[in-house]
This record gives C-alpha cells, structure tokens and sequence, in this order.
C-alpha cells in the first residue's frame, strides 16, 4: 500500500455537498484531498465525518468566483503535495427559467458553474503539467445536454462540457486527461428539499428515466474515480453521463411514435 505522504493531491471543489463528500471519499484511497469549499463550517463537517474512517482529507475555505482567493487557495494547497487531479464539482443554479433570469443570477450562474471551472483549472494548471500524468475532472449535467429548465445554468455546464474537451485537446501533450461526468437527478439534499414540498417528485421524475433507479451521489463518485484511475488512461475528452438513462431517451416518445404497448411502464 502506499504510503499516504508519498499520495499525489487532488483538489476537489464543493466538497462539503453531497456528491463532493463522496467524491473526497472515492479519491482518498489513492489521494490525498484538499477539500473546498466555500462554506466553512460544514466544510469541517464533511472532513470531520469523513476522518473518521482514517482518510487523509484537508478543508479549505474558498471563494471560487474571487480571483484572489483562488491565487491564495494555490498556494495552501501546494503546502500539502503534488496536485495531479483538479475535480471541479462546485455548482448551484440560481433561476429556474429565462423568464425569472435577471442579469444578476445569469452572471452568477456563469461565474460559478463555468468561470469557476476554468479559473480553477488555471490556478493549478502548472501543477498539473508537473505532474506528468494530471486528470482533470469536470462535473457538469444532463442540463448541459438539454432543455430540463435554470437555462443559464444549463448553458454553463454546456460551455463547462466543451471546455473539457478544449482542456483535452490542448494538454494532452503534457500527459494531462480531462473528462466531464453529467449526472442526472441525484438524491441530494437539494432534492430532499424539493421532496419536502412535493412529496411526489422523485416518483414524478422517474417517469421520465428508462432504468428506473435514480443516481446517488457514490455513483458520481464511482464514474470520478474511475475517470481519475490507470483504467481510464485512454480516456479523455469525453462526457459520461450518469444519468439512468435520460440523454438516450425517454419511453413516453417512443410510446406515442409507435403505440406500441412494448413501450409501457411494468
């Protein structure tokens, strides 16, 4: 086994959510963490938490969108190792529709899902490079795909899916592998809220999903590990989905096309 001061670094952003925890906790195994996020204390939460179970995790505080933070997270990070993965997994959607948007929370929307993103990548670009062997990481969202409504959200995760590709192109030179994973509708806390509201909405949202079994956040955190792992070294530029299923289709199209009665819920 390898001894944990000798583990490479991987930066992971948001890590005080939901799928950012699992994320930290997939890549201890082979890393050590820096976690971030900008929301302290349940930040130390999350790292108290995982701890626990004897993984090698560091929080640190920071303002993604706030050049200054990002120049001053660097440097922090540095202090603790070689930085050879960067997943980027901070996000949030601030309006639901185009008619809600105001030029407010459509620059919000783009600074954190998308100017985030790249920054980020540039704070530890030469980190990276460095490394020999960098993997980059982008969690963007079936939003980024298609219409599914918070339009400038989406629109960011879609400029977040070809700035992966961009980083592909252009780094892989320097040994550097960067892929994007798009989740579906995963069982986070944010959902859990909407569940409060409507108790029905999972059950409504699996209406839409051919294999009708909705993402948890470990499931993100498998197609991370395993984009970031030796089995994945020819693999870059690509978006994956986890998503059971929505990008290919939904059976209610189909059904009506056809009226085939194959196409039926059990």
């Amino acid at each position: 086994m390898t001894d944990k001061t000798s583990k490479p670094v991987a930066v992971v952003t948001g890590a005080a959510g939901d799928i950012g925890a699992a994320i930290a906790a997939h890549l201890s195994h082979s890393h050590r963490v820096a976690a971030v996020d900008i929301d302290l204390e349940a930040l130390k939460g999350t790292v108290s938490s995982l701890s626990q179970g004897g993984t090698d995790i560091t929080p640190f505080r920071c303002d993604l969108t706030d050049a200054a933070d990002l120049k001053r997270l660097g440097e922090a990070v540095r202090q603790i190792g070689q930085v050879d993965t960067l997943v980027n997994n901070a996000g949030a959607a601030a309006s639901l529709t185009l008619h809600q948007m105001t030029p407010e929370t459509l620059a919000s929307d783009v600074a954190l899902n998308l100017e985030a993103a790249l920054n980020c990548f540039k704070t530890f670009e030469q980190d990276l490079i460095g490394s020999g062997s960098g993997t980059v990481v982008n969690i963007a969202s079936v939003n980024g795909l298609a219409a599914f409504g918070h339009p400038a959200y989406s629109a960011a995760k879609a400029g977040l899916i070809h700035a992966t590709r961009a980083i592909a192109v252009e780094y892989g030179k320097y040994g550097i592998r960067a892929n994007a994973v798009a989740p579906g509708t995963v069982k986070t806390q944010a959902w859990k809220i909407r569940q409060e509201a409507n108790p029905d909405v999972f059950e409504e949202a699996l209406s839409w999903y051919p294999f009708k079994t909705l993402p948890e956040p470990s499931d993100i955190a498998e197609a991370v590990a395993f984009l970031v792992s030796p089995s994945a070294r020819c693999i870059t530029g690509v978006c994956l989905p986890v998503d059971s299923g929505l990008t290919a289709g939904s059976p209610a199209l189909p059904r009506t096309f056809t009226q085939s009665s194959d196409f039926d819920g059990l």
